[in-house]
């Protein structure tokens, strides 16, 4: 089967698709206060926030955290986030998005480092898991790349070719991602990253998710 000629998205999911900048926010500083760390303004963790996510507490603690730091802060984090979640829903405008896209008969993905076995009934819950071609979750440890998981999630999708795809993300590490698996990117300022920190990257950078599937079909063109 050859490759198609229509602009494939991979869409993220934390961040992106899923409005929860006020629930990572919410999770972080309930984790920070239970760990002893001082409470982080959503300006500061824009500033700040990198990955892999041991250099984000490296910089707010002045040291890396050792591994069982690690997993403690880890764990805490997404104990909490998942209390905080149930509270937020979709960006503005992604029903219509998705729904568009697919009827224009292009084709669209979610490859998202959120777990594998969290995200796909999340993702079913909200009743957009049929505009995907896959939906992929991370299935190994926390904390790392999105770059080898992107390599993966494009080669598994028939008929799509890397260089007519678009990454659409809400963190540097989306465009990384994209570049390593030579994919193109849109950045998206409604998550973890303030506008200055994403445009260093050199792709565009977009304040809704209209303008962001715009700047795709434009880079694919």
């Amino acid at each position: 089967m050859g490759m198609q000629r229509d602009a494939h998205i991979v869409w993220d999911w934390n961040g992106t698709l899923f409005h929860d900048v006020d629930a990572v926010i919410g999770a972080t500083n309930t984790a920070f206060a239970e760990l002893g760390l001082e409470p982080i303004t959503l300006e500061r963790y824009r500033e700040l926030y990198c990955v892999p996510v041991p250099k984000f507490y490296e910089r707010l603690m002045g040291r890396l955290p050792s591994g069982a730091e690690w997993e403690l802060m880890d764990a805490t984090f997404h104990r909490h986030y998942t209390e905080h979640r149930v509270r937020c829903g979709l960006a503005e405008g992604v029903v219509e998005l998705l729904s568009g896209w697919s009827s224009a008969g292009r084709s669209q993905s979610l490859l998202s480092m959120y777990g594998h076995e969290d995200l796909v009934p999340l993702v079913r819950d909200f009743g957009i898991e049929s505009h995907f071609l896959r939906v992929d979750g991370r299935t190994g440890p926390s904390g790392g790349s999105k770059a080898e998981h992107m390599v993966r999630h494009l080669g598994a999708l028939t008929g799509v070719d890397p260089a007519r795809t678009v990454v659409i993300g809400d963190a540097v590490d989306d465009a990384l991602a994209a570049r390593h698996a030579g994919a193109q990117a849109v950045l998206y300022t409604g998550g973890s990253h303030g506008r200055a920190g994403l445009e260093a990257v050199g792709v565009p950078v977009v304040d809704t998710l209209a303008e962001a599937v715009a700047e795709a079909e434009r880079l694919a063109a």
